[in-house]
């Protein structure tokens, strides 16, 4: 099964820009490469998107379409989602 991470970020954030990696190389190594799909979301470019799954600041992270953090995570936090989501 594949896990499909969505990060809705604004264009020139500095924050969204520094945690995607780190984010991103988490969701690797608890997933594995073959069942992850990264998607990073410009607000700008589809904010419909983005306020249907009811983003109210960002980053924003949504897993499977399902809003599941409204602000950044700490990495930790991240992890245990994912390991949780892993085990299904």
């Amino acid at each position: 099964m594949t896990i499909k991470i969505e990060v809705i970020a604004a264009p020139g954030c500095r924050k969204c820009a520094s945690a995607q990696g780190e984010l991103r190389a988490i969701a690797a190594s608890v997933l594995g490469e073959d069942r992850l799909v990264w998607r990073e979301v410009s607000v700008l470019e589809e904010l419909d998107y983005a306020v249907s799954l009811g983003v109210l600041s960002m980053p924003a992270i949504a897993v499977n379409g399902e809003l599941r953090f409204s602000s950044l995570p700490t990495p930790e936090q991240f992890r245990t989602m994912l390991t949780t989501l892993a085990s299904c």
